[in-house]
């Protein structure tokens, strides 16, 4: 089958920076204290009506745009994002109407903060399977809109972003070498948006409750997190023939910095190969390891012939990995 490859890659982020400093005029926090429990500093927020679609067809263009790809040559479009503009039109039909793409199939992947390797899996099967030459695949959120400013243990860490890339088959080696999946219901409780859907519609009740923001029991996650980044990196790296010391850059997904650096132990990478820009960005769900990715792109951190691998999990539970040869 052919290998997708990524031929173009783009990354945006709303004006509005939201500082920590900032954050200690909201809630009980410290700028000291949210550096020492997640590394972030900053994360950028949307402005007053703006959505995920702006901030998802912002970073489309700048990856087709370096794909030197056309709207018309887009085939499929597969969006990973839990805060879509609406429960329908999906955000990817919104997003392919803005872009100009016509008469293409487009679809929204819903697995939260793993919604990034997902929408990469699913758009590189189209390219492997010869369905599909074009594929873009996008993660975006504003997590902002369903962030509650008056629990300290959410609102530090959720922010806006988006990320896409731009698939086709590889004509060499480079390209995707392999994509794992994984969810497990069981962990659903521990990070959740309660209310918004059709086992809790919108009522007065759950305003009141401000059930329509995330929810998280943070030490719970903490620890299955770990476990999920470090068993999904060394599964997929095995099943390869690879081990971590062939890697030449991960890309985790950028949750928080204690995380990341739990699941580099497991994994035995040294950090100096390993993509963080967590303290600039906050977690920024299904975007934050597309966001990751085009950073190192752009700043030389990865270059062709590198092995990268990217992990990310999310609500759900969610998770999954994704090695390729840039």
């Amino acid at each position: 089958m052919n290998r997708a490859r990524i031929i173009g890659i783009g990354a945006y982020a709303p004006e509005r920076i939201l500082t920590n400093q900032e954050l200690e005029k909201m809630v009980e926090t410290s700028d000291e204290w949210i550096v020492q429990r997640t590394g972030i500093r900053e994360r950028h927020i949307v402005a007053p009506g703006e959505a995920t679609s702006d901030l998802a067809i912002r970073a489309a263009r700048q990856a087709m745009d370096r794909a030197q790809v056309g709207p018309e040559e887009i085939d499929f479009i597969v969006v990973g994002t839990t805060t879509g503009d609406m429960s329908f039109p999906t955000t990817a039909n919104i997003i392919q109407h803005q872009l100009g793409c016509r008469n293409v199939g487009s679809v929204d992947t819903y697995a939260a903060c793993a919604g990034s390797v997902y929408s990469l899996s699913l758009g590189a099967q189209y390219i492997q399977t010869g369905k599909y030459r074009t594929v873009l695949c996008i993660g975006a959120e504003s997590l902002s809109r369903v962030t509650d400013y008056t629990d300290r243990g959410t609102c530090i860490l959720l922010a806006d972003a988006a990320g896409a890339a731009v698939l086709r088959p590889s004509t060499d080696e480079s390209g995707i070498i392999d994509t794992d999946l994984y969810s497990d219901g069981r962990y659903g409780d521990l990070l959740m948006l309660p209310a918004g859907g059709s086992r809790r519609p919108a009522s007065h009740e759950t305003v009141d409750q401000r059930m329509h923001y995330t929810k998280m029991k943070g030490n719970e996650v903490f620890k299955v997190a770990v476990r999920m980044f470090g068993e999904c990196a060394e599964r997929i790296l095995k099943n390869n023939g690879f081990t971590a010391a062939d890697l030449d850059l991960f890309v985790p997904h950028q949750a928080n910095l204690r995380i990341i650096e739990a699941a580099v132990k497991r994994l035995r990478v040294p950090m100096e190969r390993v993509m963080i820009n967590v303290d600039r960005y906050g977690n920024t769900g299904a975007a934050s390891v597309y966001v990751a990715l085009e950073e190192a792109w752009s700043t030389g951190r990865v270059k062709a012939g590198d092995l990268v691998l990217m992990a990310a999990f999310g609500g759900g539970f969610t998770w999954g990995a994704a090695l390729l040869r840039w």
